[in-house]
């Protein structure tokens, strides 16, 4: 039987480059897409093809979501076990090249190149992640463990780059290609950030006064600088039913965007959704800098009322019904999502050709 921990690195180690990449199942050939001239049912005689659902006001973009996650997750399984199996046959051949079994590779040459970490090592470790320890014990009382998980912590991480190197070495060229996946046309108009040259454009329909859509703020933060001038994001409002002040916070960000401060007050909001107020977005406006009369008009007015609606009929032609709603260069990604999914959803468009 092999080995657990061999198991666990290895593995650990293929992640860190497998999902590296991202991507969907070729459409039509995994049995996931159908064609559209399929009849997939009947109503007083006359067929109703699956065209007609693609294309219905209310289910199409349903139908289009579902296609979306059907495609990428069978490509982000067949893609993850692809790696397995590549990755395996490469440390298998530096084994044997050295006239071992993988097992006993691992156990004699892999799990010695690291050295135990010592104990100011571990110490850092326990400071960075102070908080995610158990309740009640102490440094000393874990150190022993703690060597440990910062051992398999390093382990992983040489194996990422063993793998990277041997891939190299061994010029592995992937050919699994990823789908073309269903798109929804949707106009990139709004308060923007980054260059319009950029080959991603997301565009983003958001309620300010919607707690997921807060949570996921530091998400497109963290992908905005990590794609620096890569990506192109753009703002549209869809305040719902359900929140009674984010109409009129909307309504501010649309005022403060008159006056060059609109990511400003996006973050203002965002980071106290208990002061959406009118009175809150005044001093908000004010602590920003903002000419006050000529915010206060913009609002009270309802100057930007028009502008809210005309996001929010686009948000509900596309088939948003909900916040955040992300459209990657037209593929639609619903929810507040962790970083690593829309992250993986830039990466396919990058690696996309044309």
């Amino acid at each position: 039987m092999k080995s657990r921990t061999l198991h666990a690195v290895a593995l650990a180690g293929l992640c860190a480059v497998a999902c590296k990449t991202g991507g969907g199942a070729p459409a039509g050939k995994g049995g996931v897409s159908i064609d559209p001239g399929t009849k997939v049912a009947e109503m007083d005689g006359q067929p109703i093809t699956y065209a007609e659902m693609q294309s219905d006001k209310d289910v199409g973009p349903k139908v289009r979501q579902v296609e979306v996650k059907a495609l990428t997750d069978l490509y982000d399984q067949r893609r993850t076990l692809l790696d397995e199996m590549i990755s395996r046959r490469l440390l298998e051949n530096e084994a044997k090249a050295k006239g071992k079994t993988l097992d006993q590779w691992f156990q004699t040459e892999y799990m010695n190149s690291v050295p135990d970490p010592g104990d100011d090592e571990v110490k850092a470790f326990y400071e960075e992640h102070k908080g995610q320890m158990p309740q009640g014990q102490s440094f000393e009382d874990l150190k022993a463990r703690l060597k440990g998980v910062v051992k398999q912590q390093k382990l992983r991480e040489n194996m990422g780059k063993m793998l990277d190197q041997l891939r190299e070495k061994h010029h592995v060229q992937v050919a699994l290609q990823p789908p073309e996946l269903p798109r929804v046309e949707v106009e990139a108009k709004g308060p923007a950030r980054g260059p319009g040259s950029a080959k991603v454009t997301i565009v983003e329909f958001s309620d300010f006064q919607c707690p997921y859509c807060s949570r996921e703020a530091p998400v497109i933060e963290r992908l905005m600088k990590e794609y620096d001038g890569k990506v192109r994001l753009v703002f549209r409002n869809y305040p719902l039913d359900i929140h009674p002040l984010a109409a009129k916070a909307a309504e501010a960000g649309a005022c403060a965007a008159d006056q060059g401060k609109f990511w400003e007050m996006h973050d203002k909001m965002f980071s106290d959704q208990q002061k959406l107020a009118v009175e809150d977005l005044k001093n908000h406006a004010k602590s920003l800098g903002l000419d006050p009369v000529k915010f206060n008009k913009c609002l009270d007015g309802g100057e930007k009322k028009p502008l809210i609606d005309e996001d929010q009929k686009a948000g509900n032609e596309a088939g948003v019904n909900g916040t955040p709603a992300f459209f990657v260069n037209g593929i639609f990604i619903n929810g507040a999502v962790p970083y690593d999914q829309i992250k993986q959803a830039v990466e396919r468009e990058l690696k996309r050709k044309g």
